[in-house]
């Protein structure tokens, strides 16, 4: 990207994505989610054209790409209403973990399965205990010899049933002053002692939320991902990441509503003229674009700070962007149900489903609170509050 035009290459990427996303739609998406099925036809679909794995080193059998190139594919298939939310932690932290940290061994095992979507492995940080404090995180890792056993619950853990694994971030003692300090673990969900449960959610996905139980997982040395001393500065390689997809993923999102509004006002009659020429109607759909299209150009810039090396600065455009889109997204599906009047709520347009989906943008992968402390003490300079 340079400057405020993306690349040839990125926007041919997007046209693409959003033919193969319009091949499948939101309609089809729905069905699937509300038969409880899963979208693995589009996922496989999408992994062998090579979108999924944009973001993973040619070496490995990827694009040799970016993450924003990575979050372009996740936004155009949310624009069509069929996005794939375990690419916001399958492909972009837990491939980008491992590209930048993992042993040589471990790139070979893992990133030529990123690359093609064969592979889907899913994240765990969050813990029932300690919510958005995860210096509170007690899944705890020791030695035995040269294997680790892992022991801890975590939780609203997403894809779990569709994973072959998960990135586990869990805790190490040190051997020099007793304290636990971060680390990242690769855990096979098949192993023993690792047990996984769904939690009933009133959001209509095909994607599902799950709480895990670790009882002394015995995992071998290579389990461990790069080094127990680095492990934070690790953590938020992949965060970051994490925030500039979900920000994606919401813009999507946002951008499929307003499409569905605008063209049902469009046509839409009630008395001599359509409803869209009347600006009670149009305006607040014009708000919803102007906040979309402020969100996708903070989410740009923190994926070019991020693909630049600067993981500081990506830090606080990627929590920006994240809270802005979230925002957007709300917005841009209320105001289309709003404008389809009791339509908005009916199974056939598709938009009631949207608002519990769009209201998860505001609380995951972190909370708008969070970030607006994020922001309060790293970039205004605030005391701490907590």
């Amino acid at each position: 990207m340079t400057g405020f035009t993306e690349s040839e290459e990125r926007q041919a990427l997007r046209a693409a994505v959003s033919d193969l996303g319009g091949r499948y739609g939101g309609e089809w998406f729905l069905k699937k989610a509300r038969a409880g099925e899963k979208s693995a036809e589009l996922w496989d679909e999408a992994g062998k054209l090579g979108y999924l794995g944009v973001n993973v080193p040619e070496e490995y059998g990827g694009g040799g790409g970016n993450i924003g190139d990575l979050a372009a594919v996740a936004e155009e298939l949310a624009a069509q209403g069929c996005g794939l939310l375990l690419m916001v932690v399958s492909p972009a932290i837990c491939a980008t973990i491992i590209t930048r940290f993992g042993t040589e061994e471990q790139k070979q095992a893992w990133l030529p399965r990123f690359a093609d979507g064969s592979l889907r492995m899913a994240f765990a940080i969050t813990e029932p205990d300690a919510g958005s404090n995860s210096h509170k995180i007690t899944t705890t890792a020791r030695r035995d010899g040269d294997d680790w056993i892992l022991s801890g619950r975590k939780v609203f853990i997403s894809g779990v049933d569709e994973a072959e694994a998960v990135m586990v971030v869990g805790r190490t003692e040190d051997a020099k002053t007793g304290k636990l300090k971060p680390a990242l673990f690769i855990v096979p969900t098949d192993a023993p002692g690792f047990e996984f449960h769904p939690i009933e959610m009133d959001i209509v996905s095909p994607d599902k939320q799950y709480s895990l139980f670790l009882d002394d997982v015995r995992l071998p040395a290579d389990a461990l991902v790069g080094s127990q001393d680095a492990a934070l500065l690790q953590l938020f390689a992949g965060l970051n990441p994490e925030r500039i997809m979900a920000a994606s993923f919401a813009i999507g999102m946002g951008r499929y509503a307003l499409d569905k509004g605008v063209d049902y006002v469009k046509t839409r009659q009630v008395w001599s003229t359509p409803i869209g020429a009347h600006q009670g109607v149009a305006h607040p759909l014009a708000e919803a674009k102007i906040q979309l299209e402020l969100a996708k150009v903070m989410t740009q810039k923190a994926a070019a700070l991020y693909d630049s090396g600067d993981d500081m600065g990506a830090g606080e455009a990627a929590n920006m962007a994240k809270y802005a889109a979230a925002e957007a997204s709300i917005k841009a599906v209320d105001t289309a149900v709003q404008v389809h009047g009791g339509n908005g709520l009916t199974a056939e347009y598709g938009l009631g489903a949207l608002v519990t989906a769009a209201r998860v943008n505001r609380i995951a992968p972190v909370s708008r609170e969070m970030i607006l402390n994020f922001v309060a003490q790293n970039t205004l300079g605030l005391p701490k509050s907590y």
